[in-house]
């Protein structure tokens, strides 16, 4: 789909507000676009004051002239690196790699393999490839290996952005920043959402394979606990494979302190209709989106309809739209997490080149509740 004029405009504003000014051939290259259909647009633009062409070249109205060239390669390039195949930190990275195109910078993405411990030998290679940022989804499936990673971090002499992890709080990371989604917020939203709507008995079937997954689960006990309209709670894995390694709850140990941890046989494909009407929960926060389609799926095969037995939240929102019955979701803002990241490495090394001092930064975007239908 063609972009319309406001929104190439927009974008053109974005890439001066990255080079200061641009060659207006670079400028038509980088929008995708012909030279008559970009000088046009730097026409109508000029005429309303908010840029300046010079000879060939654009800048924002008012700009120090340079030389565009050098401001261009001064770009440089960035390191993606994100586990391969997954579906919800391939949306943040959608979100990081479209912004650094579109600022001009060569993005060379390093997926991560499915191992133990992937990250640290292509951290050390993209390191001795020279890179000028990096960009870091961890996987960390286990507790343990994101405690392990500190060192690694700490090792770090390139300037770079966690894309939705947080180094421990503890720790002094001069080179790293980060930017993740508030998912305590977001579990949060989903119980308040519950509450509202008259639940008082609830269960959170869960994943615990990654920081994400932990967060929720933590989130979950304590919110849960503390609240006035919640009666009944409990905590399970959503799927066999769930745990990922990990031991419970890591990090939070309310759900055991509470007796509110349940390990049913979830190879049995009942398990889920079986809690439900053994306890009498009327509604299910399910960790990850995919298992929730899953475990709704295999409620409406037990009777147990939704939403009208059990209501259902999912958590992700990656397919949870696309069910039979669309699953209400906590929609953490994904790609806008992978923007935030790339902007925040652009204005860094912005910063440095220009030897200005930068003051590390951890940041947080709220993620939000969609409704559908099965709430």
């Amino acid at each position: 789909m063609r972009e319309s004029v406001g929104e190439r405009r927009r974008r053109i504003m974005e890439i001066l507000d990255q080079h200061d000014q641009v060659k207006v051939a670079h400028l038509a290259a980088l929008l995708n676009v012909s030279m008559i259909t970009v000088r046009r647009d730097l026409e109508s633009m000029e005429s309303n004051g908010s840029v300046e062409r010079r000879h060939g070249m654009v800048a924002r109205a008012n700009a120090s002239p340079q030389s565009a060239a050098e401001d261009f390669a001064a770009q440089g390039t960035i390191a993606l690196i994100a586990p391969e195949r997954h579906a919800y930190l391939g949306a943040v990275v959608l979100g990081a790699r479209q912004f650094l195109e579109r600022a001009g910078y060569r993005v060379v993405l390093h997926p991560t393999p499915s191992t133990t411990d992937p990250e640290r030998s292509i951290l050390d290679e993209v390191q001795r490839e020279g890179v000028d940022g990096i960009l870091f989804a961890p996987r960390w499936r286990t507790q343990a290996q994101e405690d392990s990673a500190s060192a690694t971090l700490q090792q770090l002499k390139v300037p770079t952005v966690l894309l939705e992890r947080r180094p421990e709080r503890h720790l002094y990371l001069p080179m790293v920043d980060s930017v993740r989604s508030d998912h305590w917020h977001g579990t949060h939203l989903a119980l308040e959402h519950l509450v509202i709507q008259g639940h008082q008995r609830i269960l959170l079937a869960a994943r615990q394979d990654s920081p994400t997954a932990r967060t929720v689960n933590s989130a979950f006990a304590e919110i849960a606990a503390a609240h006035s309209g919640i009666d009944q709670w409990m905590v399970t894995p959503s799927t066999p494979d769930a745990l990922g390694g990990a031991s419970r709850i890591s990090g939070d140990t309310a759900a055991e302190r509470n007796s509110h941890w349940v390990t049913p046989d979830l190879e049995d494909p009942h398990w889920l209709p079986t809690l439900v009407k053994e306890h009498g929960i009327t509604a299910a926060l399910i960790h990850s989106d995919e298992n929730a389609l899953v475990l709704s799926q295999r409620l409406a095969a037990d009777g147990v309809r939704v939403p009208e037995d059990c209501a259902i939240v999912a958590y992700d929102d990656v397919v949870a739209g696309l069910g039979r019955t669309p699953l209400t979701a906590v929609s953490p803002p994904k790609e806008e997490v992978g923007r935030t990241g790339a902007e925040m490495l652009s204005q860094r090394l912005r910063a440095v080149r220009s030897g200005k001092s930068w003051t590390p930064r951890h940041v947080e975007l709220l993620p939000s509740l969609i409704i559908r239908a099965s709430t």
